[in-house]
């Protein structure tokens, strides 16, 4: 069973603004970078994309490899590569006027004498056309809806190690436009525009970022340091300068690295130091308040263009973050999900703004076309980080360029994600916590079990230290719905030393849980009995015959059979021959332990262990994966073992090896979601008629996506 099914909307009918029942982007592929590169191990990464006036050539610039990668897009379920072009420099922004891209080029030699290029590439054969000299470092570009100029924003930006990492260091960044002659750059006509003196934080260095223009030539810019926008005329003369101000900011997750989510907190007066930045219409521009030096608001806001505020969104932009399971804990005292990027344009009758939030790996969908009141829509997963963003209307697409490349740590890689507008349901988020009585912040998800009134209970895991909880889900609703957090709690206060990756119901009404040890962070292996409202009211600890062979990955599911309860050991411990581990009985009336053994599949790649164990019927079920990541996956599967051979003998001996039975293949449904295979599949839940719910951990959104799928895959 897989859990995307989509009903595609004909383009034809978009354009004519046809009334739909459900209008939802949704993502339809990705792309990993290392697919152009001719080494595949080589960093890599996609920052700014672009797209052909066509819309079947996206182009990237990939800062690690000085080069911009061209994917095929003409089938956008299936993008192919087409290859890198080496750039001579750093690329930093790529902009395409019909099938001529325009891409700058850092050449800086150092912080006081930077340089740099803007360079014309034929997207149709990759081959370089011409390029111009800018004089300095170069950060974004954009250019004229008519097509006959490219503007770039030369920030020279400032070298943050030195001065306390203030501005103004010199030498000052500026303004250019360069004029396009049947698409060929005519450097002739390069104008340098001084936008120096306007700011009042550091005038005289204001580090032009990003840059947009409107349909009447009118180029709106940020200055992010200096917490400012300027609006030049299309002729290059000042037409206005306006600080982009500041926001209150209370009910936010303020304190950095605690392992908790709390939104009780506040920061007033937080400076919006806005980066992305697009024009709505002729009047009125949307800023992305990512923040720098001294601020980041966390939040969206809209100013006319003389200045006047006319919307902001304040806290509201991360809710549906935090509700979708992506809030990154480990940015709280910073700036929060940091919404950096961004793209506007208008398909059919509506137009959109996407807002890329880079640390909570989202895109926030905004309707924008009424421009002093955006109504938020959807929230979208990306890649890790992303950058950059390009809206093909024409085909009802949107791509996404996801910067970070994790593949030195056997993690994911950088990539570029492709949505389709479609008339269907949005396929995520697939569990969040909105309309709950509260807000409730989540991620981590490990263990889970069913309760017999069709609730599903879940863990968070260690990410969490600080916030032990148990989650209330409501599987019968779409998206998935979490109603209820419950604090696990010793003395009183939320419990401390506990990874907890198994839950069970113990039948009275409350719970027991299984905790992965760490001894290397005084992290105990343990199980615990827990009331119905988080308070632990016993511990057990290992027995000795384990004590003496535990290792890091220990129990990864809980199980009860009568009076039995049932831990599976993720991964071989000192006693276990390879390929072999361990299922632990601890019988609650005797109080005596014994195991069995359980065979791994074999891999070549990364190791393959256990992270789940429910009871159901005459067996018990198991999750059974590896620990790779999209393609190099190879195991992420269900399987059983008759309860008839569970039959523990005790710990220090010989242990039954039992038979197992594969009932269920996962990558399927996991690459269902067009993005890449996600490597934690960690929850399983199954249901008195043996429906059976899946979820997968997304480590808290720590060098991660941050994404959560949960679902079900049918009945056993």
């Amino acid at each position: 069973m897989t859990f995307k099914s989509v009903c595609l909307t004909s383009i034809l009918a978009l354009a004519a603004g046809q009334a739909s029942a459900e209008m939802n982007f949704n993502r339809i592929a990705s792309f990993a970078t290392p697919y152009n590169n001719a080494d595949a191990s080589a960093e890599s990464s996609a920052e700014i994309i672009a797209a052909s006036d066509d819309g079947m050539t996206l182009i990237y610039t990939d800062s690690p490899l000085g080069v911009v990668g061209l994917i095929d897009i003409t089938d956008a379920t299936n993008p192919q590569a087409k290859g890198n072009v080496d750039m001579g420099g750093e690329p930093t922004s790529v902009t395409v006027v019909g099938n001529t891209a325009y891409v700058a080029v850092n050449t800086s030699e150092s912080y006081t004498n930077p340089s740099g290029k803007l360079v014309s590439l034929d997207l149709a054969d990759g081959s370089i056309t011409g390029e111009c000299d800018l004089g300095g470092q170069p950060d974004s570009t954009a250019h004229t809806h008519a097509g006959d100029m490219v503007t770039v924003a030369i920030e020279n930006e400032r070298d943050e190690d030195l001065g306390d990492g203030r501005v103004g260091q010199m030498p000052a960044g500026y303004m250019v436009t360069v004029g396009l002659s049947s698409d060929a750059l005519a450097c002739d006509s390069l104008m340098k525009i001084d936008v120096t003196g306007l700011s009042e934080i550091a005038p005289e260095d204001p580090e032009p970022e990003f840059v947009d223009v409107n349909s009447l030539g009118e180029i709106a810019v940020t200055m992010q340091e200096n917490n400012s926008i300027v609006i030049l005329n299309a002729d290059g003369s000042v037409q206005n300068e306006f600080s982009a101000g500041s926001v209150d900011l209370v009910n936010i997750d303020a304190t950095d690295e605690r392992g908790a989510l709390i939104f009780n907190e506040s920061q007033p007066g937080r400076l919006r130091e806005p980066d992305g930045l697009q024009w709505i219409d002729d009047n009125h521009v949307m800023i992305a308040n990512e923040g720098d030096m001294d601020g980041g608001s966390r939040s969206v806001t809209v100013f006319h263009k003389d200045g006047t505020l006319v919307w902001e969104s304040g806290k509201a932009f991360e809710t549906p973050i935090i509700q979708a399971g992506h809030y990154p804990d480990k940015r709280s005292d910073a700036k929060g999900v940091e919404p950096e990027g961004m793209e506007v344009a208008t398909f059919g009758d509506t137009t959109y703004a996407f807002i890329l939030s880079e640390r909570a790996s989202t895109i926030s969908v905004y309707d924008v076309t009424g421009a002093t009141n955006p109504v938020f829509k959807q929230v979208l997963p990306s890649g890790i980080s992303p950058e950059g963003a390009i809206a093909i209307p024409e085909r009802g697409l949107l791509a996404t360029a996801n910067e970070v490349d994790l593949g030195e740590d056997g993690a994911a890689r950088a990539h570029v994600m492709i949505y389709e507008l479609q008339d269907a349901p949005a396929t995520y988020p697939q569990l969040t916590s909105e309309g709950a009585d509260e807000l409730i912040g989540w991620g981590a998800i490990s263990g889970m079990v069913a309760n017999e009134d069709g609730m599903i209970y879940a863990v968070n895991d260690s990410f969490y230290g600080y916030q032990p909880r148990i989650f209330t889900i409501d599987p019968s609703q779409t998206p998935a719905r979490i109603i209820a957090a419950t604090d696990v709690t010793r003395a009183g206060y939320p419990a401390q030393k506990m990874d907890m990756e198994g839950i069970t119901l113990d039948g009275e009404g409350g719970f027991w849980i299984a905790s992965e040890g760490r001894t290397d962070r005084l992290v105990p292996h343990a199980i615990y009995h827990v009331k119905a409202n988080g308070q632990i009211k016993e511990e057990i600890a290992l027995p000795a015959e384990l004590l003496a062979v535990e290792k890091r990955f220990g129990f990864e599911g809980i199980t009860l059979v009568g009076d039995t309860l049932w831990m599976a050991v993720q991964r071989e411990w000192a006693d276990d021959d390879k390929g072999f581990v361990k299922l632990v009985s601890y019988n609650t009336s005797t109080e005596e332990w014994g195991a069995v053994r359980y065979p791994l599949d074999a891999v070549e790649t990364g190791w393959i262990g256990l992270s789940e164990i429910q009871a159901h019927g005459d067996y018990v079920y198991l999750i059974e994966r590896d620990n790779q990541i999209g393609e190099n996956a190879a195991v992420k599967q269900v399987t059983r073992v008759a309860l008839s051979e569970m039959v523990p003998a005790p710990l220090g001996g010989d242990l039954p090896v039992v038979t197992k039975e594969i009932v269920y293949d996962l990558i399927p449904d996991l690459a269902s979601n067009g993005g890449y295979v996600v490597d934690k599949i960690e929850g399983m839940a199954i249901m008195q008629d043996g429906t059976t719910w899946m979820s997968t951990d997304n480590d808290g959104v720590d060098d991660s996506s941050g994404e959560t799928f949960f679902w079900s895959i049918g009945q056993f």
